[in-house]
């Protein structure tokens, strides 16, 4: 597991000499009857945590960022988000997009006074705009920034659904099946997601989905869950390392 910045000093951070902060951006809303509220972070934070070690696994080999060695550290989690349209739900916590926005601009700034480049891995979807509107930003200014948001091939699409579905769901069964209240698995909404957008953006997910599940969980499996995520953190690598060399 990569370093967490939070575990650290001052002086072993220097000691590190990590180039590469790896930022999870989560949430902290409703996903269905069966998923914590916290799930968008969980998966964000095994994200960066997975995808830190293969980066410093590979960073005796790997040369990157002014010819320094590569070492990435995680910093804590930012567990809220923009999740306006989960609010009819019992427990969800939204900051908004402006504030949102901001929040990453300001951070990205302070990182860069002892990171060469701060990756942000999202794992809600709400926070897309926002955080590619400060990241545009912040290039324009000089930093280093990038946000990236998970993504699946082609064939892999049509076995993946939106919300609380079978994805997130697998992913929980493989990082932390004991919060999975698998008793209480049952199918949500199944229609594409461009078909429910105009009304789920008007009226919030509880106008398309009462039970706040797009997709069906009962399909979800543990293996599935390592799979992607093997194959996430696997694309992120590359992409960071590409960008690097």
């Amino acid at each position: 597991m990569g370093a967490r910045l939070s575990s650290l000093t001052s002086g072993e951070l220097q000691a590190v000499g990590a180039a590469v902060l790896l930022i999870p951006l989560g949430a902290t809303e409703q996903h269905g009857p069966h998923l914590q509220l916290g799930t968008d972070t969980d998966i964000a934070t095994a994200w960066a945590e997975r995808t830190a070690e293969s980066l410093n696994d590979r960073a005796p080999i790997e040369k990157a960022l002014n010819g320094e060695t590569l070492n990435a550290v995680i910093a804590p989690p930012l567990p809220y988000g923009s999740s306006g349209e989960h609010q009819s739900f019992p427990g969800t916590l939204s900051i908004g997009q402006e504030a949102l926005e901001l929040v990453i601009i300001e951070l990205i700034r302070s990182a860069a006074n002892d990171f060469t480049k701060m990756v942000l891995l999202s794992g809600h979807g709400g926070n897309l705009q926002p955080v590619e509107r400060a990241v545009e930003r912040l290039v324009a200014e000089g930093h280093d920034a990038l946000h990236l948001f998970p993504t699946w091939s082609p064939a892999e699409a049509s076995s993946i659904d939106a919300h609380a579905g079978r994805t997130e769901t697998s992913i929980m069964l493989h990082l932390h099946p004991d919060t999975v209240r698998t008793e209480r698995l049952a199918p949500g909404q199944t229609k594409s997601l461009s078909e429910l957008m105009p009304t789920l953006m008007s009226h919030g997910i509880s106008a398309v989905a009462p039970s706040g599940v797009l997709g069906d969980p009962t399909k979800a499996t543990e293996l599935e869950g390592r799979q992607l995520l093997d194959t996430l953190v696997a694309k992120t690598v590359d992409v960071i390392l590409g960008q690097n060399r």
